[in-house]
C-alpha cells in the first residue's frame, strides 16, 4: 500500500546519497519529467549540464539502480525513476515552487467570486488546480451524513408544497422541496419546524433522516407526520458530495496515457471516486501529501496523487492526479495555495 510522503520528512532507512549521486539523480528526474523517455548517460551529459564525464554518469546511474531508485525498462534503454526513487526525491530533494503574486491573486479572486455553497467551491477548486498544474484537478468533501443539523426551516411554496432547509455544520445547506399529501397553512408549517428543531436539532443528518421515517412521537402530531412523510418520499438516500474532477484532457495529453484503454481505466477509477476520495480526506490536515503510485487501485498504480486535507470544520480535500513524472514542485505549491484559500472560505 502506498503511503503519503511529505517534503522534508527524512527517514533513517533512506539511502545516503553523496553530492555526485544527488546531482545525477535530480538531473535524470528533470530530463525524464520533460521527455517521458528513458534517460541515458550521454543525454545527461549534454542536456543536464552535469560537470561529469559520461563514464562517471554511467557509474552513478548503476549505483542509483542498485539502490532501487532507478530501473531500465529494456536492457539497451536508458533509465527511469522507480516509485521508490520518486518518493525519495519528493521527501528529501524537492523544493516546492514559489507561485508568482499574479497566480496567488488569481487563486484568491477565482475562489472569492464563487458562492459559499461548498459544492460550487469544490468544483471551482478542481478547475483551478487543473489549469495551474496541467494535471487532473480533484476536490471532495466527506459525506454530509455525519454533519449535525443546526437549524430546520420550513417555508410555504403553495398549500401542498413547502421548502425544507436544513442548515448543517461546516456551513453546508441541504434543501428539499416537499410535496404534501394534505395542505398546510404557513402557521402550521412554522409549528412543525419548531417541533422538528426541538426533537432533531443537533443530531447528525443521517439520524435525522432515520427519525423522520420511524419516530413514533413525531408521527403522533398530524401536521408533523405530513411533513415527515413528504420528506422521506423525496429523501431516500444518504447525502454525499461527489469527487469533483477537471482536466481529463490533460491526462489524455500525457504519453503515459496515450493508449486509450490505459486512459480509460484511469478515468473509470477516478469516476468511481474510491479510493481517491478516502486517501485525500484521511491525510494529515493542513499539509500537502504525495502518494507516488496509488497502488490501492491497479488502474492508478502508475499515477501520483498530490493532495491537501482541509483543516477546520469541513472534512474535505483538494489535489491533483498525474503521471509519476509530474512537476511535483509546481503541484505541491498549487495544491497548498488552493487548499489554504478554500479552507479560509469554508
Amino acid at each position: 500500500m502506498s503511503h503519503p510522503a511529505f517534503v522534508g520528512n527524512r527517514s533513517g532507512s533512506d539511502p545516503a546519497l553523496n553530492a555526485r549521486l544527488r546531482s545525477v539523480f535530480s538531473a535524470l528526474l528533470e530530463v525524464h519529467g520533460k521527455t517521458a523517455h528513458p534517460v541515458g548517460a550521454e543525454t545527461l551529459a549534454h542536456r543536464a549540464g552535469l560537470r561529469l564525464s559520461p563514464a562517471s554518469i554511467r557509474l552513478a546511474l548503476a549505483e542509483l539502480e542498485a539502490l532501487g531508485l532507478l530501473e531500465q525498462p529494456r536492457a539497451s534503454a536508458g533509465r527511469v525513476p522507480t516509485s521508490r526513487g520518486v518518493e525519495l526525491f519528493v521527501r528529501t530533494l524537492l523544493a516546492p515552487a514559489v507561485l508568482s503574486p499574479e497566480i496567488v491573486a488569481a487563486v484568491e479572486g477565482t475562489l472569492a467570486r464563487s458562492t459559499r455553497d461548498i459544492q460550487h467551491l469544490l468544483n471551482e477548486a478542481s478547475r483551478l488546480l487543473s489549469t495551474l498544474t496541467r494535471q487532473l484537478g480533484l476536490a471532495v468533501a466527506a459525506s454530509l451524513d455525519d454533519e449535525p443539523v443546526r437549524e430546520i426551516e420550513l417555508a410555504a411554496l403553495d398549500p401542498r408544497r413547502c421548502l425544507m432547509v436544513l442548515n448543517l455544520g461546516g456551513g453546508n445547506v441541504r434543501t428539499l422541496v416537499l410535496e404534501l399529501e394534505s395542505p398546510l397553512e404557513p402557521e402550521e408549517l412554522q409549528e412543525v419546524a419548531m417541533v422538528l428543531r426541538e426533537r432533531l436539532g443537533g443530531r447528525p443528518l443521517s439520524e435525522v433522516r432515520e427519525r423522520l421515517a420511524s419516530d413514533d412521537d413525531l408521527a403522533r402530531h398530524s401536521a408533523v407526520r405530513v411533513v415527515a412523510c413528504a420528506a422521506m418520499a423525496g429523501w431516500t438516500s444518504p447525502v454525499s458530495t461527489p469527487l469533483f474532477t477537471a482536466g481529463a484532457m490533460h491526462m489524455a495529453g500525457h504519453p503515459e496515457f496515450a493508449d486509450a484503454s490505459r486512459l480509460g481505466s484511469v478515468l473509470r477509477a477516478v469516476e468511481a471516486g474510491t479510493p481517491l476520495d478516502r486517501l485525500m480526506v484521511t491525510s494529515v490536515e493542513g499539509q500537502v501529501a504525495v502518494r507516488v503510485g496509488v497502488d490501492e487501485d491497479r488502474a492508478l498504480a502508475g499515477c501520483s496523487l498530490v493532495s491537501y486535507a482541509l483543516p477546520g470544520s469541513v472534512r474535505g480535500a483538494v489535489g491533483v492526479l498525474g503521471p509519476l513524472r509530474m512537476d511535483y514542485a509546481l503541484a505541491l505549491a498549487a495544491v497548498e495555495a488552493v487548499g489554504d484559500r478554500l479552507a479560509d472560505l469554508l
